[in-house]
């Protein structure tokens, strides 16, 4: 009888398998190959970058390509620190024991080059933007690297992820806006319990390794009330992002859209079955096409203020 083969979200065809072999454990271990956190990291960004009021069109754009470019950077950046905490905990569970330093594709040496070479890229970006973008966007380092801690001290890494992930939003306002207002505050809390409830999904894949092994997540913790929690973390999405509106003093076109992402989270937390890995990270990479909808969002609330 065949064996059925290991959930792994790792993938190694397509223009990965193209590259030269000595590359392809970089692009792995910076998850090229998965485009997915890239977006997930940018679209907060860009909301922060459309919400406030009297910025220059083309000021804005300028910001929407840097951050695009630095959040394939800097979402490198955080998947080779996580994965040098982790490669002891990835060898041990099934979806994440190919990765490069797990695999013994990569050394600890070759990964640590790797990871300064992306900050330096990082930083020189970050040089880019005003004194208090500058500030912000340096301190969020303390996140990066705190996140992988967190499994192994608390229920509630997703929570963690949130704040780390998130911290586009508040650094895209202050970007454009060069000030920090209540609306930041509003749209940070949003996309925190937004990514709060999408990594829940994510990390209800991995939920039989994590138990064998001991490592905590709010996937294990929330398991048996899936649904209910996701649904109140989207609620909750939902209702930061008003508020985020309201305090911006947006356009009438934010609340003509708001309800279309509002109906696609509505719609992730009937699909949810936290025993479905295969089904859960369908899920979690759609909150790209829901992110997506945030932004226009903001951005008809941008146009029609």
């Amino acid at each position: 009888m065949d064996q059925p083969v290991p959930h792994t979200d790792i993938r190694v065809d397509g223009w990965i398998g193209r590259l030269p072999v000595r590359l392809r454990p970089y692009a792995l271990l910076a998850r090229l190959d998965r485009p997915i956190g890239t977006w997930l990291l940018f679209l907060p960004g860009v909301w922060g970058i459309l919400l406030p009021a009297g910025v220059p069109v083309a000021h804005r754009i300028f910001l929407i390509v840097l951050f695009g470019i630095g959040s394939v950077v800097m979402r490198g950046a955080g998947c080779v620190v996580n994965d040098m905490w982790d490669r002891d905990i990835d060898r041990q569970v099934a979806r994440t024991a190919g990765r490069p330093l797990a695999s013994g594709a990569l050394s600890m040496r070759e990964a640590a080059l790797f990871l300064a070479a992306l900050l330096l890229i990082g930083f020189n970006i970050l040089m880019s933007l005003n004194t208090l973008s500058q500030v912000l966007g340096a301190s969020s380092l303390i996140l990066v690297g705190l996140y992988p801690l967190a499994k192994r001290v608390t229920w509630w890494p997703q929570l963690v992820m949130g704040f780390t992930f998130g911290f586009g939003a508040p650094l895209g306002y202050t970007a454009a806006a060069d000030r920090i207002e209540p609306a930041l505050f509003a749209l940070y809390a949003a996309t925190i319990v937004w990514q709060l409830g999408f990594d829940t999904i994510y990390g209800f894949q991995d939920m039989e390794d994590d138990a064998r092994i001991g490592v905590r997540s709010t996937s294990r913790l929330m398991a048996g009330h899936a649904r209910l929690f996701v649904g109140i973390c989207y609620a909750l999405t939902v209702a930061g992002l008003a508020a985020a509106g309201w305090l911006a003093h947006t356009g009438y076109g934010f609340w003509l859209t708001l309800p279309l992402p509002a109906m696609l989270l509505a719609w992730q937390v009937s699909r949810l079955d936290a025993r479905d890995p295969a089904g859960c990270l369908r899920l979690f990479r759609f909150n790209r096409e829901t992110g997506l909808v945030i932004a226009l969002a903001m951005l008809t609330g941008m146009l029609t203020r």
